[in-house]
């Protein structure tokens, strides 16, 4: 693993830690603009820049046993290799009775992460947020793409268990597949409520595009969106989340180099750490 310096408050070991922070710098998919491979490394040195407690929850990170593991090590130029190294390690954490938060890189690395999940928990539902369907069947003839990746999920788990919120862009084909095989709601975050009540006895995979926030207060993505939710709907949607039992979840789609500000990044952070606190 690569990375000596951890998510603020998080530098439990391993062993004693009941949630794990593992990072997957990959955006070899990316359609518009690259940099997400930087996200896990900016989101770890920015975290020192705020405080372990939130707020939002009345917890602390402090009061919680997180490992972060760093990096993982992903060969450059091979999408199936990285997505298998990706697999592997989430099976092994998965397996460890750990609940990992992994730290994309581009929302591909859901797929393997989702794949390692569903082999302990076979009944597992997705819940998705983000500003695209990501339900193309291909991407210009791939179908290993940061665009297919929920489609790839849904090959899966079948109708009926992909929850998407917040989703404002898409082709029409993918709009209409998820008429007839995903609950997907689009432009905001106003049917979480009705989805957490209905899924209380289920295990379920969290994946979180930052994209689904509006441009606004995070442009630092590559495929900005304008229209997404604002951070107090989405820390509204925390509060009914927490309420899951939420077995892994990933953050993708922060490319800290096309916010010069900052901002991109500790907005970041502050998801990070309110996420680890509803887990």
């Amino acid at each position: 693993m690569l990375n000596s310096y951890s998510f603020i408050g998080c530098d439990k070991n391993f062993d004693e830690s009941e949630k794990v922070i593992i990072g997957a710098p990959f955006d070899g998919t990316a359609s518009f603009r690259p940099g997400s491979r930087f996200a896990p490394s900016s989101i770890r040195l920015d975290s020192d820049g705020m405080e372990t407690y939130s707020p939002y929850l009345d917890d602390d990170l402090l009061n919680h046993k997180i490992a972060d593991l760093g990096d993982m090590e992903l060969p450059i130029g091979d999408t199936d290799a990285v997505l298998t190294t990706i697999e592997n390690k989430m099976t092994e954490l998965f397996a460890s009775n750990k609940k990992p938060i992994l730290l994309g890189g581009e929302h591909l690395v859901t797929l393997p992460s989702f794949r390692s999940a569903l082999k302990l928990y076979p009944n597992l539902k997705l819940i998705q947020l983000d500003a695209h369907a990501d339900l193309r069947d291909d991407y210009l003839g791939v179908k290993l793409s940061h665009a297919t990746v929920i489609r790839r999920c849904h090959n899966m788990v079948g109708d009926d268990n992909i929850f998407q919120f917040g989703i404002r862009s898409g082709t029409k084909e993918e709009f209409d597949f998820a008429k007839e095989h995903t609950n997907l709601y689009k432009f905001d975050l106003s049917q979480v409520a009705n989805t957490v009540r209905n899924l209380q006895k289920e295990k379920v995979y969290l994946t979180i595009d930052l994209d689904v926030l509006d441009t606004g207060i995070f442009p630092g993505t590559g495929t900005p969106e304008p229209g997404g939710i604002s951070f107090a709907e989405l820390m509204n949607a925390f509060h009914l989340l927490k309420e899951l039992d939420i077995v892994g979840a990933d953050i993708c789609e922060l490319a800290p180099n096309l916010d010069t500000s900052g901002v991109s990044s500790m907005t970041a952070c502050k998801i990070l750490r309110e996420l680890l606190l509803i887990i």
